[in-house]
């Protein structure tokens, strides 16, 4: 009898990680939405362009300002550090949100070697968490709780921009250069 409770709960615990609950992980949803390219080259802290032509804005984040906002530059850095040139990239669309933004650029969460760049970006203080028209995505818990790790801990643009506010829906806000 117990064998058989302990191979059901053992069971059910097995059944809930697998459903839904992919907020917080590094790997991309098996949901068929994603595909892959090779990173050309990164434009800002939040847009790169892939070999085959195509523009990707990361997903529910938003880094400073290239020229400008206060660690734009370094945001830039950031995200060069974590799908530099030549990287292969698994980009994920969110179902629940636009597949492309205004200026026709795919709207994806970007995983580099499993790892959500999205949420790293986030996670150093290199970007804020962006939920356009307040409408939160599949890793939104996750971004918020890095953003507060990064603020607490002073990291990236947190620590540099004394002038930095979070508004999630507005996106990074650091003060000027």
């Amino acid at each position: 009898m117990r064998s058989t409770r302990g191979a059901a709960l053992l069971l059910a615990l097995v059944a809930a990680a697998g459903c839904g609950g992919r907020v917080g992980t590094t790997e991309p949803a098996s949901s068929g939405s994603s595909d892959s390219g090779i990173v050309r080259y990164v434009s800002d802290g939040d847009t790169l362009r892939l070999t085959d032509g195509r523009k990707v804005r990361l997903l529910q984040i938003d880094a400073p300002e290239l020229h400008g906002d206060c660690f734009g530059k370094a945001s830039l850095s950031a995200l060069l550090r974590m799908a530099p040139k030549g990287a292969r990239v698994t980009l994920e669309r969110d179902p629940r949100l636009d597949a492309r933004d205004a200026y026709g650029r795919l709207l994806r969460y970007v995983f580099v070697a499993g790892r959500n760049v999205n949420l790293e970006l986030v996670r150093v203080g290199a970007a804020s968490p962006y939920f356009y028209k307040k409408q939160r995505g599949r890793y939104a818990g996750a971004l918020l709780d890095a953003v507060a790790q990064a603020r607490a801990g002073k990291r990236g643009y947190w620590g540099a921009c004394p002038r930095s506010e979070l508004n999630t829906g507005i996106g990074s806000i650091t003060g000027r250069s």
